[in-house]
C-alpha cells in the first residue's frame, strides 16, 4: 500500500481524514517531480525555503506529531532548553544537506506517510488526548486530542504545498496548484 491508497481499515472521519491528507501530500510530491538535487536545494525567493527543504521539513513534522499521538510530550525537544546549537540542527530540517538527495527525502516522507496512516487507522480513538509540549508558541498549556493532531498534520501540509508551489513556479515556471 502506498500512502495515497486508502488505508484498508480505516472508515468514516478517519477515511476522511487520511484522504484529505494524501491529497496535501500528493499536491507537495508533484512540486517537486522531475527536479534534480541541485534545483531542490534552490532558494528561488527571499526566503531560506528550498523544495527539497520542504519535503524534508514536512516529513520531520509529520513523523514527530505522530509520535506525539503516542508519546505524549516526551516526544518533542523540550524548546524553552534548546541551545543555539539545537536550533541550529532543528534548521536543518529545512534544508537538503549536501549528503542527502530528493528521492531518499521521498523516500522517507513515504515511510512516514504510511506509519501515520496505520496510526490513524488503528487508533482506539480520535479523542484521546495528550497534554502540549512546553514551547514559546504553546502559551496556553492545554492539551491536543489525536484528531486536533492529524488536523494540525493536515494544516501543516497544505500551507508547506503551497510554499512549494510559489517556489517551484519561480524555479522553472512549473504550476502545481494552477
Amino acid at each position: 500500500m502506498t500512502a495515497t491508497e486508502q488505508h484498508p481499515a480505516a472508515s468514516g472521519e478517519r477515511a476522511d481524514l487520511l484522504a484529505i491528507l494524501a491529497r496535501q501530500r500528493n499536491f507537495l510530491r508533484f512540486a517537486v517531480r522531475e527536479l534534480t538535487d541541485d534545483q531542490a536545494r534552490q532558494r528561488t525567493t527571499d526566503s531560506e525555503l528550498t523544495l527539497g527543504g520542504l519535503v524534508k521539513h514536512v516529513s520531520a513534522v509529520e513523523r514527530n506529531w505522530a509520535e506525539f499521538i503516542v508519546k505524549g510530550p516526551a516526544a518533542m525537544p523540550d524548546f524553552n532548553a534548546m541551545t543555539e546549537a539545537d536550533w541550529e540542527a532543528w534548521a536543518d530540517d529545512f534544508k537538503l544537506l549536501p549528503d542527502e538527495t530528493l528521492s531518499g527525502v521521498l523516500a522517507g516522507y513515504e515511510q512516514v506517510a504510511r506509519q501515520t496512516d496505520e496510526l490513524v487507522a488503528t487508533l482506539p480513538s480520535l479523542d484521546d488526548a495528550q497534554p502540549l509540549p512546553e514551547a514559546p508558541w504553546f502559551q496556553d498549556a492545554s492539551e491536543w486530542s489525536a484528531r486536533r493532531v492529524v488536523l494540525h498534520i493536515i494544516a501543516e501540509t497544505a500551507q508547506h504545498s503551497g510554499h512549494a508551489d510559489i517556489i517551484r513556479e519561480s524555479l522553472d515556471g512549473q504550476k502545481t496548484m494552477g
